[in-house]
């Protein structure tokens, strides 16, 4: 987080709104912090462990700072590694090459830009995966030609959408929270080639009406 805050000296002038940038970073110190084991990086001490770290989550500003934090990492990527195709998505990216040994020679480099701003890779997401078999991204598998759910978030809202049903009954508020749910995922799966899947899912839910 002292990382980020400095970033934030180096581009704003304004001291109110540093101030107010200070307050939204304080609200996120240790969110989470039980969840995840405390990570040490090279130059680090014992006191590591009570450096603030973490952002407010389900703020808008988390996913604006995250370009500002990686801002850097993105010219790392462009301009040093010089990779022909890179995309990123708030901590989602990928790189695209020829070779899986070029691949795997710029992951080694990456590893060692995160460790610098105090990130790591999520060794079971940072894979090599060919382009004609499909790459998992943003909930999705992106084929050449067309994109699909993953199904295991199908099989998460199915699940989801039928507790929600059974939940609603005559309740006006439920009621509003299910259509809700159900126009959120729409707007989601309608980004891939989904159409069939969506009246499968939500024909899924017709029994749990009839049951309730």
């Amino acid at each position: 987080m002292t990382l980020l805050r400095a970033e934030f000296s180096r581009l704003i002038r304004d001291d109110d709104l540093l101030w107010l940038c200070d307050r939204i970073l304080a609200s996120g110190q240790h969110v989470l912090s039980e969840e995840y084991e405390m990570a040490y990086f090279p130059g680090d001490d014992l006191f590591a462990a009570t450096r603030p770290r973490g952002l407010p989550i389900g703020n808008l500003t988390s996913q604006f700072w995250a370009n500002i934090y990686l801002n850097g990492f993105d010219n790392f990527v462009k301009r040093e590694l010089h990779c022909p195709a890179y995309l990123r998505y708030v901590d989602d990216f990928l790189l695209f090459a020829d070779s899986p040994q070029m691949l795997l020679g710029w992951l080694a480099a990456i590893e060692d830009k995160m460790a610098s701003l105090r990130l790591r890779l999520h060794t079971e997401s940072a894979r090599i995966n060919a382009v004609a078999d499909g790459i998992p991204f943003l909930g999705f598998r992106i084929y050449p030609d067309h994109r699909r759910l993953k199904r295991r978030k199908v099989v998460h809202y199915r699940r989801k959408l039928r507790r929600l049903v059974v939940e609603a009954g005559e309740s006006e508020e439920k009621q509003a929270h299910l259509k809700a749910s159900v126009a959120g995922w729409i707007n989601h799966a309608a980004h891939g080639d989904s159409y069939g899947l969506r009246r499968s899912v939500l024909d899924f839910a017709v029994p749990a009406v009839r049951q309730s």
